[in-house]
C-alpha cells in the first residue's frame, strides 16, 4: 500500500491490512486520524477463508500511512472462538499480548490447539514509530478436519466400465453420475460440505451447482495425498425433501493413455489410479443445538448413463443432450434405472484439505473473427493463444453433432494446423436435443488453442455464438510491467498469457498436446519471475509436496511431478528446480516453511546422487544439456554442433555445487552450523575438482567455451578469484561475435543470462537480447504471430513433435530482469520479503521509460521512471514497514530534487554514498518524486 507526504502535514493516518496467509479474505474498514484500521486485504491468494486443516496458520499485515518512514515495532494479535468474545478484546484461543518485534508477515497461530470446524475470529493492533494503532476491524478463518476420525463418508464409485468406454490406448470414459435424497424439517443454522471428487468433480445441491471452481480438486499423486474442499452451503438446503447430485470426470486420476498408445513420439503411459469415486460429507447443524450427518455410502444411487457421454484431459468431452437427466440433482427424480453404488478402496493418500487455489473461469474472450477455409468448415480466431474452452449458443435438430477441434495456429490455406498436438484429439462434440437456444460448455477437459475448427454447426455460424473462457488457478495479479518499448511490451504479454495459461493446480509446460506435465526444469528460475506477475505462492508451495511425495524411498527426485510419468532420470539440473523454488518462496514471500519442511527430503535426494553417482568430486548426471539452445539448422529441435552443446558433465557437477550452496543456507537458516559446515565443505571439493576438470586457465574458458558453460560458472560462484572478468569477456566475445548479438543458450542458460550481463556492465547486450526481433529471440516469435511464448526459439520452422506455441521454460529470467533490473524493484541482498529493497534502475539506451509495480508482502511497490534529453524523473512508493535504498543517476547531488525541493532538505531520506554514477539513499516508507536535470 502507498504512503505519501501531501504538503508535508503532520498527521498521522495509518492502516494495517490483516492478511490470513494461508487462506485469505476480504475486509473494508474506516480509518480515523491516528488510528490504525484495515482495508484491501492482501493474502496468498483470493478465496473464502474455508476449510484448513494446519496447526499452525500464519497471519499477515500491511501497515499503510499518508505520512513517511512507518515502521512497526510490535503487535498484539487476538484469536477468538466467537466474534463476541473478539470484540470483547477477549482472546480465548491465543492472546499474542504484545510482541515486541517488526515482523508482520508469516506469524504462526501460536494458541491453543485448533479443532475440527472451529470458525477463528482474529484481529490485530500495531505499535509503530508513529504510535499505537486502534484494533484492526475483525477477520476470519474456518476449521476443516483435523483428524481423518472426523471422516463418517465411505469412498464410493461405478469401479467397472460402462458401454462405450474405452480401456486401452487413447482411453474414453464416461462421466459418473451420482445422487442421493435425504429430509431436512429443522430450522438451519449453518451447513457444511466436504468432498473429493477424483479426478474431477461437479457438485450440486437442489440443482444449483456449488461453487465457481472447475477442474476441481486440485491434481496429486493419489497414492500419496488427496485434496478436498470445503463449502458453507447454508443458503442451498431447502425445508423438507433435499439432494445431493455428484458428477465424476477423470482428470489425471484414470488414466489417458496406456501402454498400447501409439503415439509419435512415443510417450509413457499415464499412471492410471482406476476408476473415478468420491468421498463427501455434508453436516447439518440446526438452531436447537442438533445436528444431522449425510454421507456418501452404499444407499447412493450412480449411472453413467448421462449426457457427458466422454472425457479426456487429451482428446476433448463428448456431450450428447438428448441424454440430458432433467432434474438429476433435485429432490423427486426418478432414479429407479440408477445403479447401486459400488463401495471402493480409498486411493490410499492421505486425505486433506486443498490449501492452494482451484482453478476458476477467470476472463472471458470473444472471437475477433471467423473464416470458413473450406465448405462447412469454420474457423475461429480468438485473437490470442488462451486456454481453456469455448461456450457455444445454438439452434438445430435433435442428433445432429457439432465438433469443435482446437489448434494454435494455422496452416497456409486457413485450415487449423494440428501438427504440434501429436497424438492428442483436442476435439469436443456436441449432439443437439432439439430445443431452442442451446448453450453448452465442456466440465472436464481444457485445451491451449488460438483457433476453433467447426465442423457440423446448423446454419452459418457467428462470433456471437462462442465465446472464450479463460481457466487457471484463482490467484491475484501483483504486478504490472510497461515500457516504452512495444517489442518488450508484447514479450511481456506474452509471457503473462504464457504463464496463467500453465497454472493448472501444478505448473504445467504446455496446455495444448498429449503433454500437459508439470516438468521441474521448466519452472525453476521461472518461478521467480512469475512471483512479480502473480501471487503464486501457494501453487509452488503445494508443487513442493508434489516433488517430495514422488521422490523413491532411495531419495531420486523425478522430472516430472506429480509422476503422472515415471520420469526418473536422475540429472541434476531439473530436480534442482526443487530447491531452487523453495528458495524463491522464502526470498521472495518470506516463507521459511517450505524449506524447513522439505529440508530433510532435499538432503536425502543430494546424499543419493553422491552416494550413487559421484566420481572424485564430479558429477556427471545429465540427460538433457541446454535444452532447445538455437540448433545450426531451422528444422532441426535439438543442435549437433559439439560448438554449441555445453557438456553435460560440466552441468551436472555445476548444479550439484549450486545445490550444496543453498542446502547451506537453508542448514544456517535452522541453526544447523554442524550440517552447514559439511555442506560448505563438501562444496569446497566440488570446486576444485570442477575446476581441475573444466576450467582453463590461460583462455579463461569453461569446457568448449559455450555461453552457458562460462555463464553458470559465474553466476554460480564456481570461478576463481581474479577470473572473473575474463570469463564475463568470454561471454560478451561469443554473444557479440559468433551470435551477433543474440541468444546462444537453451533452458539452463537462459535462466542466468539477463542477470549475468547486466551485474557485470553490460545491461546494454541484455537490452539488445530482449528487443531483437530477428532469430534467435523472443521478439521473433513476435515477427511470426506468437501471443505467448514458444517451447522452441525455431518453434514456427522446427518438427513439429515439438513446437508448442505456449510454453515458458525459455523466458529464463526475463521477468525477473524486467522487474528487477529495468525498474528496479528487487529485495535487498540479505533481505527477504521485500522488508528492505534495493532500487537501481537500469537505464539503458532505447528506453525512455518503464513503469512498473509489485504488490508484495509488504504491500504495494512502485517504480516509474522516464528521460529526455535534459532530465530524469522517478515516481517511487515503498509500503508501510519497508525501507529501500535508493540508486539515483547523477553527476552531482546539486542535480537531485525530490518533491520540488533539493534532496537535502528532503524529509525521511539518508544519504548513504556516492556510488559510480549514482548517489545512493535510503528512504521509508512513502511516496518519493526525483527528478535530476542536467
Amino acid at each position: 500500500m502507498k504512503t505519501n507526504n501531501r504538503h508535508h502535514k503532520e498527521r498521522t493516518f495509518c492502516q494495517v491490512m490483516i492478511c490470513f496467509v494461508t487462506i485469505p479474505f476480504l475486509l473494508q474498514a474506516c480509518a480515523q486520524e491516528a488510528k490504525i484500521g484495515v482495508s484491501n486485504l492482501r493474502g496468498e491468494f483470493m478465496e473464502n477463508p474455508i476449510g484448513i486443516d494446519i496447526d499452525s496458520p500464519s497471519l499477515s499485515w500491511e501497515i499503510d500511512a499518508n505520512i513517511r518512514g512507518v515502521k512497526q515495532t510490535g503487535y498484539h494479535i487476538l484469536v477468538a472462538s466467537s466474534l463476541e468474545k473478539l470484540n470483547a478484546d477477549e482472546g480465548d484461543l491465543w492472546d499474542s499480548k504484545l510482541v515486541r518485534s517488526e515482523k508482520s508477515t508469516n506469524v504462526s497461530y501460536n494458541g491453543k490447539p485448533l479443532e475440527s470446524r472451529a470458525t477463528c475470529y482474529w484481529k490485530v493492533k500495531t505499535t509503530t514509530n508513529l504510535g499505537p494503532s486502534d484494533w484492526s476491524q475483525p477477520a476470519r478463518w474456518i476449521m476443516a478436519f483435523t483428524n481423518n476420525e472426523d471422516w463418517k463418508a465411505t469412498w464410493i464409485g461405478l469401479d467397472r466400465s460402462f458401454p462405450g468406454d474405452i480401456l486401452k490406448g487413447k482411453t474414453r470414459l464416461a462421466a459418473r453420475y451420482f445422487r442421493k435424497e435425504f429430509q431436512n424439517e429443522e430450522k438451519i443454522d449453518k451447513a457444511m460440505l466436504y468432498i473429493s471428487g477424483l479426478g474431477l468433480y461437479k457438485v450440486h445441491l437442489n440443482g444449483e451447482k456449488i461453487g465457481d471452481q472447475v477442474l476441481s480438486p486440485t491434481p496429486t499423486d493419489y497414492t500419496k495425498s488427496v485434496k478436498y474442499n470445503t463449502f458453507d452451503v447454508t443458503d442451498f438446503l431447502a425445508t423438507g425433501d433435499n439432494a445431493i447430485g455428484v458428477v465424476l470426470g477423470n482428470g489425471r486420476f484414470f488414466n489417458m493413455r496406456t501402454i498400447e498408445d501409439d503415439s509419435f513420439p512415443p510417450l509413457p503411459p499415464t499412471q492410471n489410479y482406476g476408476y473415478p469415486k468420491m468421498i463427501l460429507q455434508l453436516e447439518i447443524f440446526y438452531a436447537d443445538g442438533s445436528q444431522q450427518t449425510v454421507v456418501s455410502d452404499d444407499s447412493w444411487k450412480v449411472t453413467a448413463n448421462g449426457p457427458i457421454i466422454a472425457n479426456n484431459e487429451f482428446d476433448g468431452e463428448e456431450y450428447d443432450a438428448r441424454k440430458e437427466m432433467t432434474g438429476w440433482s433435485d429432490a423427486g427424480f426418478d432414479d429407479y434405472n440408477w445403479l447401486k453404488v459400488d463401495l471402493t478402496n480409498a486411493p490410499r493418500g492421505n486425505l486433506e484439505a486443498q490449501l492452494n487455489p482451484n482453478i476458476k473461469i477467470m476472463e472471458t474472450l470473444s472471437p475477433q473473427s471467423i473464416s470458413e477455409p473450406k465448405p462447412g468448415v469454420y474457423v475461429l480466431d480468438m485473437g490470442q493463444n488462451m486456454v481453456g474452452w469455448v461456450s457455444m449458443k445454438v439452434n438445430g435438430n435433435a442428433g445432429e453433432q457439432v465438433k469443435l477441434r482446437f489448434a494454435e495456429v494455422l496452416n497456409d490455406d486457413g485450415t487449423v494446423y494440428m501438427g504440434n498436438i501429436r497424438n492428442a484429439r483436442v476435439t469436443d462434440v456436441y449432439t443437439l436435443k432439439g430445443a431452442e437456444n442451446e448453450f453448452w460448455e465442456p466440465s472436464f477437459t481444457y485445451h491451449g488453442f488460438r483457433y476453433v475448427e467447426v465442423t457440423g454447426y446448423p446454419g452459418v455460424p457467428t462470433v456471437k455464438d462462442f465465446e472464450g473462457k479463460v481457466i487457471y488457478d484463482e490467484m491475484e495479479t501483483v504486478g504490472h510491467f510497461e515500457t516504452s518499448d512495444s517489442t518488450i511490451n508484447q514479450i511481456y504479454k506474452n509471457a503473462y498469457w504464457g504463464i496463467r495459461g500453465n497454472y493448472r493446480g501444478m505448473p504445467t509446460d504446455c496446455p495444448q498436446r498429449d503433454e500437459k506435465m508439470g516438468w521441474l526444469g521448466d519452472r525453476a528460475t521461472g518461478s521467480h519471475g512469475e512471483s512479480f506477475i502473480f501471487n503464486n505462492h501457494n501453487l509452488y508451495a503445494k508443487w513442493l509436496d508434489d516433488i517430495e511425495e514422488a521422490q523413491t524411498e532411495e531419495g531420486s527426485i523425478p522430472d516430472v511431478a506429480p509422476a503422472y510419468w515415471r520420469n526418473y532420470n536422475d540429472n541434476m539440473t531439473w530436480p534442482g528446480a526443487y530447491l531452487i523454488i523453495a528458495n524463491m518462496l522464502y526470498e521472495q514471500f518470506g516463507d521459511d516453511r517450505p524449506i524447513i519442511k522439505h529440508y530433510d527430503s532435499m538432503k536425502k535426494w543430494m546424499k543419493y546422487m553422491r552416494d550413487n553417482f559421484m566420481e572424485e568430486n564430479i558429477m556427471p548426471r545429465d540427460l538433457y544439456g541446454d535444452w532447445c539452445m538455437p540448433p545450426e539448422s531451422p528444422e532441426m529441435i535439438h543442435s549437433a554442433d559439439p560448438a554449441r552443446r555445453t557438456d553435460g558433465i560440466l552441468l551436472g557437477t555445476s548444479f550439484y555445487y549450486h545445490m550444496l550452496c543453498l542446502l547451506e543456507k537453508f542448514a544456517l537458516l535452522q541453526n544447523k552450523t554442524d550440517e552447514a559446515t559439511d555442506f560448505s565443505n563438501q562444496a569446497a571439493l566440488v570446486k576444485e575438482a570442477y575446476n581441475s576438470r573444466f576450467f582453463n586457465k590461460e583462455t579463461a574458458q569453461y569446457s568448449n567455451n559455450t555461453v552457458t558453460a562460462n555463464l553458470v560458472s559465474l553466476r554460480f560462484g564456481l570461478v576463481p578469484e581474479g577470473f572473473g572478468e575474463r570469463v564475463f569477456s568470454n561471454i560478451v566475445d561469443k554473444t557479440m561475435n559468433e551470435f551477433n548479438g543474440h541468444v546462444s543458450t537453451g533452458l539452463v542458460g537462459i535462466q542466468w543470462l539477463m542477470r549475468g550481463l547486466s551485474d557485470h556492465g553490460r545491461g546494454d547486450i541484455a537490452y539488445k537480447i530482449a528487443t531483437n526481433r530477428d532469430y534467435p529471440s523472443w521478439g521473433y516469435m513476435i515477427e511470426n504471430g506468437a501471443t505467448t511464448i514458444w517451447e522452441l526459439w525455431n518453434g514456427n520452422t522446427a518438427d513439429p513433435t515439438m513446437n508448442s506455441h505456449n510454453h515458458v521454460m525459455l523466458l529464463g529470467d526475463l521477468i525477473v530482469w524486467f522487474y528487477e533490473y529495468l525498474a528496479g524493484i528487487q529485495n535487498l541482498s540479505g533481505s527477504i520479503g521485500f522488508r528492505d529493497i534495493h532500487m537501481q534502475p537500469y537505464v539503458v539506451d532505447g528506453l525512455d521509460y518503464v513503469t512498473a509495480s509489485h504488490h508484495s508482502m509488504q504491500g504495494l511497490i512502485k517504480s516509474a521512471w522516464r528521460k529526455n534529453e535534459n532530465s530524469f524523473e522517478w515516481d517511487i512508493t515503498i509500503p508501510g514497514n519497508s525501507s529501500a535504498v535508493v540508486y539515483i543517476p547523477a553527476k552531482e547531488m546539486k542535480q537531485i530534487t525530490e518533491t520540488g525541493d533539493n534532496i537535502s532538505k528532503a524529509r525521511g531520506i539518508k544519504f548513504l554514498r556516492q556510488e559510480k554514477e549514482f548517489f545512493v539513499f535510503e528512504v521509508g516508507s512513502g511516496d518519493y518524486r526525483f527528478k535530476v536535470v542536467d
